[in-house]
């Protein structure tokens, strides 16, 4: 029973991360900002909870890893800019899937940090993954000069995203006494430091300029996909397996590329279709074996 309840908390929380980009393409800030409001409106939703909860920090646990959930919040703050930037300047579709390289940036620097092998699996994978990656890259629906440069910035900022996604993976490795929910909020804590500098030295401040959608769409995000689906995501974690959470996981990119072809109506080649067939299929292959261990 304990089981079922876990699933449904990932299956949901994986499902509403796969509709980010839908909200996020009718928030008219710049992506500092948006990312910015994203880790405070989550940040004070988890403060509600802590509350509600009556859950008490073990600050004397957190301290010691204070440094670690600093950098990790800081590289999830600008791993949130540079997926938002993909957004807008290439389909949602070839943005999810460059974003989901990160699992082989992480195979590739596991053995240098760690000292951890690199089995003949994991090298097939990580060349099968980055071939569909090329797919992704090299073949788009035709639009001029203009549009494959903006397609290459948006695959370029997709994968600087997937870079700092890789970090936070991997700096969360290292935070051993921090529990799921209270390294999230200390990292959003984190993060908000890190943005609230940069975005008044760049774009500054423009709530004013959203409407009545853009504010709706801006709640949802801070709220639900990030406060609310982050809770849904670690809670479910205790009760679930390393494979299950694995396989679980990729209904992210694939309701992500639905919502880009069906809802959006973006254009997606073939080719496309099948490098994405191929970064999503070997990264999970690779994620099943090293989750039974």
């Amino acid at each position: 029973m304990h089981n079922n309840t876990a699933r449904i908390k990932l299956i949901a929380s994986m499902a509403i991360f796969g509709t980010l980009p839908l909200f996020v393409r009718n928030i008219s800030v710049s992506s500092g900002e948006l990312a910015l409001y994203r880790a405070t409106l989550a940040a004070a939703l988890l403060i509600i909870y802590f509350l509600a909860a009556g859950k008490k920090l073990n600050m004397r646990e957190i301290k010691k890893e204070l440094p670690l959930l600093f950098f990790s919040g800081a590289a999830m703050g600008i791993n949130w800019i540079l997926l938002f930037q993909s957004y807008r300047y290439t389909t949602v579709s070839i943005s999810t899937l460059s974003y989901y390289f990160a699992p082989v940036i992480v195979t590739v620097l596991c053995p240098i940090l760690f000292r951890e092998r690199l089995t003949a699996k994991q090298l097939i994978c990580s060349v099968m993954a980055t071939a569909g990656l090329i797919l992704v890259v090299l073949f788009q629906k035709d639009g001029g000069a203009a549009q494959a440069e903006s397609h290459l910035l948006g695959v370029l900022f997709g994968l600087g995203a997937a870079l700092f996604y890789a970090a936070v993976i991997i700096l969360n490795k290292y935070i051993k006494n921090v529990g799921g929910i209270e390294r999230t909020f200390f990292q959003f804590i984190a993060a908000i430091i890190v943005l609230v500098p940069y975005v008044l030295l760049t774009d500054g401040i423009n709530l004013g300029s959203l409407g009545g959608i853009g504010w709706g769409c801006l709640i949802t995000v801070g709220l639900i996909h990030t406060g609310i689906t982050y809770c849904l995501y670690f809670s479910s974690l205790r009760e679930l397996n390393g494979q299950e959470t694995a396989i679980l996981s990729y209904i992210d990119p694939l309701v992500a590329v639905i919502v880009s072809v069906a809802i959006l109506g973006e254009p997606i080649a073939l080719p496309q279709i099948a490098g994405g067939i191929l970064i999503l299929g070997f990264t999970l292959w690779n994620e099943l074996g090293s989750s039974k261990k």
